[in-house]
């Protein structure tokens, strides 16, 4: 998690921000909340109980495109006058306008936000069934929107987005020949064989799992709303299909994002199997390609912490994805999702 904070410069600038929107009045407190692995998320108070959030980038340095918090604002507002549940865009800042770099500020959405267990509230088993077929009911939701409608046509470009996608994320880790580091190499080929022609377009999240929704404390087992919106896309909607089943957990030992949904293995969440037959319920989606859009997932999640590993090493990115394991876990997972035998270790020498 960053460490960076806002100094009382920064949060007296913040609070006359939102003061000059009608958002709150005089001094106000900011807190983080959220995993803090990627854009930071505060929620900011003033003294007469009024709540926002606010969202920022990480510290400097950004990869090139990353972090995009005005391309998000701009789809969460988009998404604001549709079925999808979302947090309401309250004002967007640009950078050096009240800190060195661009923000948004949106509605604070009270409810739980499950992870590792789900709430005394909400543990009955008809209840989290209720949450994990909300869950997939948003995601058809979001699919189905007209994001021409929307106003979103310049989002992202949807013809070819399976194998271009796949080689956009292979770049991230390829050496100066363009070839995968060793581990990857035999996923990588496996994709790049079998890659589908696109199911259709629609808005895809790229980060849909149990932890990046608010649950409805109103409305036990609906989803309050839908949070970091950073990735998304205009793309191939199994791809979030296929990335949302990959974080439900199955059996130990579990990847970096299963460990972020352990709630789901408690007794009433649906089954992957459940999930993907309701989804295609709700869509009359053709599943035969699952595998590869689920394959793609988890050996792109080991891309991105590859990334993110060589940033730690060098001092300049997040600690947390210091440990390689978090990497080996996705591709073994990715290895089994492909249908691949597990790699086979080299014996030491003495």
């Amino acid at each position: 998690m960053s460490n960076w904070d806002w100094s009382d410069a920064e949060r007296g600038r913040l609070g006359d921000f939102l003061e000059g929107h009608g958002l709150t009045a005089g001094e106000v407190t900011t807190r983080p909340i959220g995993d803090g692995h990627s854009n930071l998320t505060y929620l900011v108070s003033d003294r007469e109980g009024r709540q926002v959030v606010v969202r920022r980038p990480p510290p400097p340095p950004t990869p090139p495109g990353a972090h995009d918090m005005l391309r998000e604002a701009r789809l969460v507002g988009a998404l604001g006058g549709t079925v999808v549940p979302v947090a309401q865009l309250l004002a967007t800042a640009d950078a050096d306008e009240v800190i060195d770099v661009p923000f948004y500020v949106m509605g604070f959405a009270a409810g739980p936000v499950v992870t590792v267990e789900t709430p005394a509230a909400l543990a009955t088993p008809s209840i989290r069934r209720s949450i994990g077929e909300a869950l997939i009911d948003t995601l058809a939701d979001l699919h189905a929107v007209d994001w021409r409608a929307a106003g979103l046509s310049d989002l992202g470009r949807p013809e070819g987005f399976n194998a271009r996608h796949r080689s956009r994320m292979a770049a991230l880790v390829a050496d100066a020949d363009g070839n995968p580091p060793p581990a990857f190499a035999e996923v990588d080929a496996w994709l790049q064989a079998n890659v589908p022609v696109e199911s259709g377009a629609a808005i895809v999240h790229n980060d849909f799992r149990i932890g990046n929704v608010v649950l409805s404390s109103d409305n036990p087992g609906e989803v309050e709303a839908v949070l970091d919106w950073e990735l998304a896309t205009i793309g191939d909607p199994l791809f979030d299909l296929g990335y949302f089943l990959a974080s439900v957990p199955v059996a130990a030992p579990y990847n970096p994002t299963e460990l972020f949904g352990l709630a789901m293995l408690e007794d009433g969440y649906p089954s992957r199997e459940e999930l993907a037959a309701r989804y295609a319920g709700r869509t009359g989606a053709d599943l035969g390609a699952l595998d590869w859009y689920t394959t793609l997932a988890l050996w792109k999640l080991a891309v991105l912490y590859e990334y993110g590993n060589r940033r730690a090493v060098r001092g300049v990115g997040d600690p947390y994805y210091a440990d390689p394991s978090l990497v080996t876990a996705f591709l073994a997972d990715a290895r089994r999702s492909a249908g691949l035998a597990p790699p086979v270790l080299q014996e030491s020498h003495p």
